[in-house]
């Protein structure tokens, strides 16, 4: 834990979040707990709904779910992009963000997941001239 935390790189993050933003309607957030959980699917879910993720315009919302402690994570979005995407596009996400956590290589990991997920959520939500940033694009955790 002690040693993602230390590794991980805030400021990238929130850049590659922001740069993803530019060409999306979609909202991408990052999570990260300290807590030891069992499934990172559904901890992922709950915490998408408290962070008020279900309330953006278009239902375009992604999380990015970390749990370094029990080294789980998951990669979840909101029902519109859920019915564009499907699984398979979920599935690739994690299989490139689990080749960059055996690595180490964390904040690359989660960069890397937010500018594959900003190219598919850009070519299904692009941005508009009306579109506003609806949440916030820092690394949240618990």
């Amino acid at each position: 834990m002690k040693e993602f935390l230390n590794q991980l790189r805030p400021d990238e993050i929130v850049a590659a979040i922001q740069k993803a933003e530019k060409n999306t309607s979609a909202e991408i957030r990052v999570f990260i707990s300290r807590k030891n959980i069992d499934d990172p699917v559904a901890t992922a879910q709950a915490q998408f709904e408290k962070l008020g993720m279900t309330r953006t315009r278009h239902r375009n919302g992604v999380l990015i779910f970390v749990a370094p402690k029990a080294r789980k994570f998951a990669v979840i979005g909101d029902t519109a992009i859920h019915q564009k995407c499907g699984d398979p596009f979920w599935q690739t996400l994690a299989a490139e963000m689990t080749a960059h956590f055996k690595k180490g290589d964390f904040t690359n990991g989660i960069t890397h997941t937010i500018h594959e997920a900003g190219k598919l959520l850009a070519a299904h939500f692009p941005h508009t001239p009306d579109d506003v940033d609806e949440l916030p694009n820092t690394v949240a955790h618990d």
